[in-house]
């Protein structure tokens, strides 16, 4: 059964895993490929049902009645559950945060780009992306419509950090990920060609085939880019088509996480 601790010194070393939660670089510095922060109860949920292993929770007093149950499984068998006043949490991890129920679990390491290409008919690229909202939400869509992986550019964010993981309500931590390694992208997109995938490359330009009118593969990539620039020159000419989402001429362009997820929807109807 899990412990329940009392934390009253902000500066308690047992709690350091949950400081500068507003601060990215120096969160990236401090989780490096360890561990990661899940906030919700919906998120937590997927942290322990997606297998990632639990190191310990921090919690709001208001927030332990419904956290009891928690206590009683395996997954928290070992594992320290500490509390604090809303005074207290603020000082640890920098930031308001009423209500606060946070969670530290090992990361995963993420997959091989190969591995992926072999195991994999619908992909979803992301380049560049540096929003983690955006990041989180394309994840939440891909799981919704049956999309089985993603592959990210060397530039794009982080997909453990906590804004993404908890804009996706959890679900990019059942999707696998991998990320291209520097130096190989754009030009490992061939090695998705070589395992038979069509690349199709997200795109508003009006010299781009409309998404309805293309036949769909039975090996597809979609690629997206970061909100404003879009895919680079690099990217789009290394695809093996360019695409676009028809909308009204009134509206200049979708949101990045929109897009994505009509291409998705799209794509996977039956």
């Amino acid at each position: 059964m899990g412990e329940l601790v009392s934390i009253t010194d902000p500066s308690d070393p047992r709690v350091d895993e949950y400081r500068n939660l507003n601060n990215q670089t120096v969160r990236n510095s401090m989780e490096r490929d360890n561990y990661f922060l899940a906030e919700g109860f919906v998120t937590i949920d997927r942290v322990l049902d997606s297998g990632h292993a639990v190191r310990s929770a921090l919690l709001s007093p208001v927030r332990v009645k419904r956290f009891r149950p928690y206590l009683e499984l395996d997954e928290l068998a070992d594992v320290t559950v500490f509390t604090a006043t809303d005074e207290v949490i603020e000082q640890i991890v920098g930031l308001r945060l009423g209500r606060c129920i946070l969670m530290a679990a090992d990361r995963q390491p993420l997959r091989q780009v190969a591995d992926i290409a072999t195991t994999s008919s619908c992909v979803a690229v992301l380049e560049g992306l540096n929003d983690n909202e955006n990041v989180g939400t394309i994840a939440r869509a891909a799981r919704a419509f049956g999309v089985d992986a993603l592959l990210l550019s060397p530039n794009c964010t982080d997909p453990y950090y906590r804004r993404t993981v908890r804009t996706s309500m959890g679900e990019s931590l059942h999707l696998p990920i991998a990320r291209f390694g520097a130096g190989e992208w754009p030009n490992q997109l061939d090695l998705l060609h070589t395992h038979g995938f069509e690349t199709w490359a997200l795109t508003p330009s009006v010299e781009a085939e409309n998404l309805w009118d293309r036949p769909v593969p039975p090996k597809l990539a979609i690629l997206v880019g970061a909100e404003g620039p879009g895919l680079t020159d690099a990217a789009l000419e290394a695809a093996t088509a360019k695409v676009r989402i028809p909308i009204s001429d009134a509206v200049d362009s979708l949101n990045v996480a929109h897009a994505a997820a009509i291409a998705f929807a799209a794509v996977r109807r039956p």
